[in-house]
């Protein structure tokens, strides 16, 4: 026998598709579990299979869920007017450390990054836009809830706010100015987050005390002018 056996090889190369895992790292997980108890390993496997069959994503904003919506869309307190768009999940569980935003989220599940091949049709820019035009036909939106309504659920109200928070990168900025391209003809106020942070940046790694002040300086932005061919 030249390694270990087929099972167990067929182990580590799973360990070794999760993201950051190398070989050893795999070789190292695999002999761990085998090292565990029973019920340890037994449980750790129905763990998995419970959020493989309940975890999914919230329709509203791609946070992940337990439900129809997630906490944070589900939450009556939040303001709906203002609506913070990131890039990841991480970017929004940033934010929320903060403590300091208390609006709705929008994730588009990265940046636009057309070298790579990552254009509009890969990230949640179309339900980014169709929310935002679903949410101006309710100009006359009542926060109190129709009978029979859980709370989060019915007419959102207008967004009159949407909030950037993007990485401080060239694809952070492609994507802003896309965006506002997009929504620049409404009369939403864009804003994007302070430069607080460092240029090329992680916003998931960013101390809550930049982060917050990073969102309370935020300013106000303009759409860029549509190129035109002639």
């Amino acid at each position: 026998m030249n390694g270990y056996p087929s099972v167990i090889q067929n182990l580590i190369d799973r360990f070794r598709r999760l993201p950051g895992v190398g070989p050893k790292s795999a070789e190292r997980y695999a002999l761990y579990l085998l090292r565990q108890p029973h019920e340890e390993v037994t449980a750790l496997i129905e763990q998995l299979a419970v959020v493989r069959d309940r975890i999914g994503r919230c329709e509203d904003c791609g946070m992940l869920r337990d439900g129809t919506r997630c906490g944070i869309c589900g939450d009556a307190r939040r303001d709906r007017t203002v609506l913070c768009v990131v890039a990841e999940m991480p970017d929004l569980l940033a934010i929320e450390r903060t403590g300091e935003f208390h609006g709705l989220y929008h994730i588009l599940d990265g940046l636009l990054a057309p070298i790579e091949g990552v254009g509009p049709e890969q990230l949640r820019i179309r339900e980014l836009v169709e929310r935002v035009r679903e949410g101006s036909k309710n100009k006359n939106f009542s926060p109190s809830r129709r009978e029979g309504e859980r709370e989060g659920e019915g007419q959102q109200p207008s967004v009159s706010e949407i909030i950037f928070a993007f990485d401080p990168t060239i694809e952070g900025e492609t994507t802003m100015n896309y965006l506002a391209q997009q929504l620049g003809d409404s009369d939403i106020r864009l804003t994007r987050i302070a430069r607080g942070l460092p240029v090329g940046g992680d916003l998931e790694y960013a101390d809550p005390v930049t982060l917050s002040d990073a969102l309370s300086g935020r300013r106000t932005i303009t759409a860029p002018a549509a190129v035109h061919s002639r």
